[in-house]
């Protein structure tokens, strides 16, 4: 999720700073409203599991894809799937580009020995990188970002009314337990965060057991409420572009928040913004890393799908203060 969301702010400025350029975003049709509302940017939903399953279906969607008289491909993902059909394009004469992922860069950052810890380009920098080889130059330094939307009765029902609340959205969770945050230290900085009467907390996550944890996390506070599970994946964007700031592990809500340009706070344990994911045109002081005295072989991997001895409680070396301060500081400035 995260992945697609990086495509996002590189995608909005390049049709809005090259006009007679069209796009088609091709991607599963869960992401589809990512792209809504971009101007001259149609989506095309890749049928993973019937039309488009497989070796023959992937000859099938080159065939779709042929019938849209596209000029050029940018491969943004850059995996075997969009390998091969950016080969079929370039054999048929099309000019195709593909996002270098910087495999090499990221392995010296997150190897034990030699490690070469220095920042390496963001993912949405390789993505302008792509485009310029396809001879379209993309400006991030001034990004434009959508309208806060409005609110529909449905949503404002499980919100409530703005007002002159503070609303803060806290997503605890990621893909892999060396990237969340102790749930024990989240609770102490919900309930910090709760004593302010201005501030609206909204948890956010997926599937029954987050959902359950989260519940247990809002401790049936009024200004605590739990999102996960009441809105449809279109309301949730709209929902979290009226937030003020975002709390978030290096995950997929971070991304999709700055996307949408709201402020965006970040906690990393395992991996770390130097490898290429911090969310775009968000200050570096504001993700939150562990500490890198106590335990020097940070980061230890790009996705956090790696464990090391005795780097379990790395998280814990991000105190509470720091959390709650960081909020505090984002939305009082």
């Amino acid at each position: 999720m995260g992945d697609v969301a990086m495509t996002v702010p590189v995608i909005r400025a390049m049709v809005e700073q090259h006009l007679t350029v069209k796009i088609t975003v091709v991607s599963r049709p869960f992401f589809k409203p990512f792209f809504d509302g971009i101007p001259n940017v149609e989506f095309f939903a890749v049928d993973v599991k019937k039309r488009h399953k497989g070796f023959f279906g992937l000859l099938k969607l080159y065939s779709d894809l042929q019938q849209l008289n596209i000029d050029a491909v940018a491969d943004l993902h850059n995996v075997l799937r969009s390998q091969i059909i950016r080969t079929l394009f370039s054999l048929s004469g099309k000019k195709v580009a593909a996002t270098d992922k910087g495999r090499a860069e990221k392995k010296a950052l997150t190897r034990a020995e030699n490690k070469v810890f220095q920042p390496v380009k963001t993912m949405v920098e390789r993505h302008v990188e792509t485009f310029k080889k396809l001879g379209f130059s993309v400006d991030l330094s001034l990004p434009n970002f959508p309208e806060k939307a409005i609110l529909s009765e449905e949503i404002l029902s499980i919100s409530g009314k703005k007002d002159n609340f503070k609303w803060i959205g806290i997503a605890p969770f990621a893909q892999y337990e060396s990237k969340v945050y102790p749930l024990d230290l989240m609770q102490k900085v919900i309930d910090l965060l709760a004593e302010n009467t201005q501030y609206k907390i909204f948890l956010f996550g997926g599937g029954n057991e987050e959902i359950e944890k989260l519940n247990i996390l809002a401790k049936q506070r009024e200004n605590c409420i739990v999102v996960a599970g009441k809105l449809k994946f279109n309301q949730e964007l709209q929902f979290i572009s009226n937030l003020d700031v975002m709390l978030s592990m290096d995950s997929g809500n971070a991304h999709i928040a700055s996307m949408l340009g709201i402020k965006v706070i970040t906690l990393w344990g395992a991996t770390h913004p130097f490898a290429g994911f911090a969310p775009f045109n968000q200050p570096l002081e504001n993700c939150l890393t562990a500490d890198r005295n106590q335990y020097p072989l940070l980061p230890t991997s790009v996705y956090g799908n790696k464990k090391v001895a005795g780097y379990e409680e790395i998280m814990r070396s991000i105190s509470v203060e720091s959390v709650v301060e960081k909020v505090n500081l984002e939305l009082n400035h």
